[in-house]
């Protein structure tokens, strides 16, 4: 489908005025500039970084790689463009996901329309005009729609600890890796959290450092990866059957079908409940799924996110597999944990358990003994000081808002997006924002984002906004907003789906709660399915809880 653009180019020049502005040059910006040009819109992105790729572009920390299989963490929109990339890897490296990111930015000559190394400050609608007035630290540009597709896990989430600056060593951040890498050979280093960058880097940073400090406030579960070689057999094959492969994915809750064959002998369905076999039959079940390893052992059972006692079954599972992998005792009972599986995002590792039998490697509980501060040689925590030459800060992410917040966006009546969000994110179908006309957020809060397989909920998302925007265009409209009383059922309905879960209980960055003073809301959707049905019924009731002007 084309369009004639919503503005007149020979009175503006693409620099200053566009029918689209779009913040970040991630897979979602990617995406979203194509589909934008392949409908016949004008638009221009901006990049803050100087390469395209987003997370793949920042995240180079040691052992950096995606935690959904390669077949299913890519693009769809373009037949061509599945068959001719080949994954190396069953979770591809950081490496062969920017080259993957670069190769679809040439691929579809999308360069020419991003402007990197500009980072986004803020944005204005002006209500007369019916625009957005977009600044840049180098200028603005106005454009009819303001798309932010600036990330879920893209605003670093650097902790004030006490001293910080006094600190005379090297430090770096996970989320902000140095693009030439960090040689740790014979060097002292600390690692603060153990989320899923340091369950990551901390197998690959070990066998370099002369000794590792792993500061931990709360443990984490982590599945082995079992990484290797994608088999020709089935590459192959998934390549033959892309459309059939792609929608039976799109059907699952996660947006990934997580293998449901695992231990067929016992007729295991994807619906089938914990309780519905014997405590020797689950665990040959979670025997199996640990065995082929991936995110795919939470979905042993349809209930261990809705039912506790379900969900104690399999972290007893795993905790019995610390308890097997780490000879110290002490450290596997630190390293175990009590909370709920799941609750916190399910890590994926290549040896990190296997790590802590290291003589170089020592786990220091900051959740009994927190860190006191940052000196000039190391850390002090518990009373104790550890010298160090390098910190690692593997502290994660202001999530799914971080990004967002940082810029002062400001819709109808000068309302600031923060003083819209001060108590939480609100919007409707994660999409839009009420007040803040023809403005569209890709993979944020109230969608199912980080609770999905990002590449099908980005497509999803990015084709919804195309649709709409073509859809304005055919009806004369020039603008949409989310109606509050639509924004506030959203915000209620995602409440209560969260609420049916066990996702809320535990304090993870889901629920912001791992940035001071941030309020605790459990952002994500969840349930891909669903919402894909939601977001097409919306459309088909002739945008549905939505105003057009």
């Amino acid at each position: 489908m084309s369009s004639a653009p919503l503005h007149d180019n020979a009175a503006h020049t693409q620099s200053d005025r566009v029918d689209a502005v779009i913040v970040g040059a991630g897979f979602a910006g990617l995406y979203m500039l194509h589909k934008l040009r392949e409908l016949g819109f004008t638009a221009r992105v901006f990049e803050a970084g100087s390469g395209v790729g987003g997370t793949w572009f920042w995240n180079r920390y040691p052992g950096a790689r995606c935690d959904i299989e390669s077949l299913e963490y890519s693009y769809q929109f373009d037949a061509a463009l599945q068959q001719e990339w080949d994954w190396s890897e069953r979770y591809a490296t950081q490496p062969e996901l920017l080259k993957y990111a670069n190769h679809v930015a040439d691929r579809f000559s999308l360069r020419g329309d991003i402007t990197f190394n500009t980072r986004v400050t803020g944005a204005r609608f002006d209500d007369a005009a019916g625009v957005w007035q977009v600044a840049t630290a180098s200028g603005s540009v106005t454009g009819r729609f303001f798309i932010l597709a600036s990330g879920c896990l893209s605003s670093t989430n650097l902790p004030d600890f006490n001293g910080a600056q006094d600190f005379t060593g090297d430090w770096y951040h996970t989320g902000n890796w140095p693009h030439e890498g960090v040689d740790f050979t014979g060097k002292r280093v600390a690692v603060i959290g153990t989320g899923s960058s340091a369950i990551q880097s901390i197998p690959h940073i070990a066998p370099q450092a002369a000794q590792l400090y792993v500061f931990q406030r709360t443990p984490n579960y982590s599945i082995p990866a079992h990484n290797g070689p994608i088999p020709e057999a089935l590459r192959q094959r998934i390549k033959a059957t892309y459309p059939q492969f792609r929608a039976e994915n799109a059907a699952t809750g996660f947006g990934s079908r997580f293998d449901p064959g695992a231990a067929p002998e016992l007729a295991v369905t994807a619906e089938m409940s914990a309780h519905a076999l014997s405590e020797a039959e689950r665990t040959a079940v979670y025997e199996a799924r640990w065995q082929r390893g991936g995110l795919g052992f939470l979905s042993a059972f349809a209930d261990l996110i809705f039912d506790k006692e379900a969900n104690d079954s399999a972290a007893e599972f795993i905790r019995a597999k610390i308890r097997a992998t780490v000879r110290d005792p002490a450290t596997a009972e630190l390293l175990s944990g009590k909370s709920i599986v799941g609750c916190k995002r399910l890590c994926v590792d290549s040896g990190y358990y296997e790590t802590f039998n290291r003589d170089n490697v020592s786990l220091v509980d900051v959740g009994a003994a927190p860190v006191e501060a940052i000196t000039a040689r190391g850390i002090r925590a518990g009373g104790q000081a550890y010298e160090v030459d390098c910190i690692v800060y593997a502290t994660g992410f202001d999530a799914m808002t971080g990004a967002m917040m940082k810029m002062d966006i400001r819709g109808m009546n000068d309302l600031k997006l923060s003083e819209k969000w001060a108590e939480g994110p609100r919007n409707y179908l994660g999409l839009c924002v009420t007040g803040f006309p023809n403005m569209f957020i890709i993979t944020g809060p109230g969608s199912p984002s980080v609770l999905s397989n990002m590449l099908p909920s980005i497509e999803q998302h990015v084709r919804w906004i195309g649709q709409c925007i073509a859809d304005l265009q055919a009806r004369q409209a020039q603008r949409i907003e989310a109606t509050r009383a639509a924004e506030d059922a959203w915000v209620g309905h995602v409440n209560d789906v969260a609420n049916s879960s066990l996702y809320p209980g535990c304090n993870s960055w889901y629920l912001g709660a791992n940035v001071p003073g941030k309020p605790r809301v459990f952002m994500p959707y969840l349930g891909f399915a669903p919402y894909v049905a939601k977001c097409d019924e919306v459309v088909a009731n002739g945008y549905e809880g939505f105003a057009l002007a």
